[in-house]
């Protein structure tokens, strides 16, 4: 793989500041987003008039813990506009979640929010080791979600040529990348995963691709998953994090140098990491759930926001800035099997480990009795498809999740090509358990 850190001049001087000058700029942002969402949204004036606390009760960066946290049914409460702090006439864009579990959330975004939003992820490609002029192929869905749009207007804000291609058609994807000569690629990882597998259909070395830079979001993946496709493709591969809710993709990003967790642009967005069940912040260094404000948003200021994703806060490394741990699951798709907690990055590190399986799986909760049970389904490699090989197989896994995480399961090896494909995010989970 090639050398493609960017240089420190390159870099914006706030993301090698001191702490003392970012904690400072924070400080000034956050009494106007605090200040800025009380005037302006009912809902927060009324949850902070709750709360017992003000705007200008914030003194220092600590006094945060004391105002209240918004949560997902906060926003889907005041569907579909009612969290905009700014007049309607002044949202130049409307973003939305699918809505599949209940109202959609609806992100609004005004000029200067779009713009911010162009340099946090301009600024989070170049971290990534793009350059300006490099070719950079979109796989993520364009739409209400914010995945290829936020990338497309990145990639133009760093200068690059864009190929918007978005998701689906891979055997097209595939041929776009080799015809144009992309050298990143903006993808998430599962996706990335039927576009190895098209290459190898297509009888192509994805050694030999053009692809130099891996730029990969939007659901939870491992540092075996990385080494992987590095190996696959002998390209970096990085990790990108955001949220419509706080802004989008863009809110973190490893920088290639040192792949070792993504660094927050602090600068835009504040974070906590807080004991999920009690809510209380936990030291920088102990895991919980992630938090974000944003401290320069004007359409959509969020407060205190619960992303219910788990993580620890890291100091910086490659930048001054933060980091945080790559995320290990959420609190919401969190499994819990006869008292073990089980996230699906667990089963799919093991799955990494045992030969004759590929990297595709789904995992099935079902009631087995009075008790719940897992099945995990796994493609076999094409060249461990006899039956003797996949039992091997298969009790290769079952033995080191029950080791390693604690939990028994079963394991189904099934077809290449038997685990359904995902063309966004990957449906991990499938819950068949009786409901009530």
């Amino acid at each position: 793989m090639k050398d493609i850190a960017p240089r420190r001049e390159e870099l914006d001087p706030i993301e090698i500041a001191s702490r003392d000058e970012i904690e400072a700029l924070q400080l000034k942002r956050l009494k106007w987003s605090l200040a800025h969402a009380y005037e302006n949204v009912p809902h927060y004036r009324k949850a902070f008039d709750a709360a017992g606390v003000h705007p200008n009760d914030l003194k220092s960066l600590s006094d945060l813990r004391r105002f209240p946290f918004t949560v997902k049914t906060d926003l889907r409460d005041n569907y579909p506009f009612g969290m905009f702090a700014v007049p309607r006439d002044q949202i130049i864009r409307v973003h939305a979640s699918s809505g599949t579990t209940g109202k959609p959330t609806v992100v609004g975004y005004t000029r200067n929010d779009i713009d911010t939003w162009a340099t946090v992820m301009a600024r989070s490609m170049r971290a990534s080791g793009t350059r300006p002029g490099d070719i950079v192929h979109v796989s993520y869905g364009y739409g209400l979600f914010t995945g290829g749009l936020g990338a497309h207007y990145g990639a133009e804000k760093l200068g690059c040529t864009v190929v918007p291609v978005s998701g689906g058609m891979t055997a097209r994807q595939v041929t776009l990348i080799e015809d144009f000569r992309a050298t990143t690629i903006m993808v998430t990882p599962s996706y990335m995963l039927s576009i190895l597998d098209e290459y190898r259909a297509q009888g192509l070395d994805p050694r030999e691709s053009p692809l130099q830079v891996g730029i990969f979001g939007a659901e939870p993946w491992t540092n075996a998953m990385r080494a992987e496709m590095e190996d696959a493709f002998d390209m970096h591969a990085v990790d990108i994090y955001g949220l419509s809710e706080v802004m989008g993709p863009g809110v973190a990003n490893e920088c290639v140098e040192t792949k070792d967790g993504l660094h927050i642009w602090e600068d835009h967005f504040y974070p906590e990491v807080i004991d999920p069940v009690s809510g209380e912040p936990v030291e920088d260094g102990q895991p919980g759930e992630l938090v974000f404000t944003s401290l320069t948003k004007e359409a959509f200021p969020i407060i205190r926001y619960r992303t219910r994703d788990l993580t620890r806060l890291l100091p910086g490394t490659a930048r001054t800035m933060r980091r945080m741990e790559k995320i290990t699951g959420r609190s919401d798709d969190m499994m819990i099997l006869r008292g073990v907690n089980v996230f699906p990055t667990q089963i799919e590190e093991q799955i990494l480990t045992v030969a004759g399986l590929s990297p595709h799986f789904q995992i099935e909760l079902v009631r087995e009795g009075r008790m719940d049970a897992m099945i995990v389904h796994v493609e076999c490699d094409p060249s461990h498809a006899g039956v003797e090989a996949r039992k091997a197989s298969a009790a290769d896994l079952s033995r080191r999740v029950k080791e390693v995480v604690g939990v028994s399961v079963r394991v189904d090896v099934t077809d290449p090509e038997g685990v359904a494909r995902s063309q966004g995010k990957a449906q991990r989970i499938v819950d068949n358990r009786p409901k009530g």
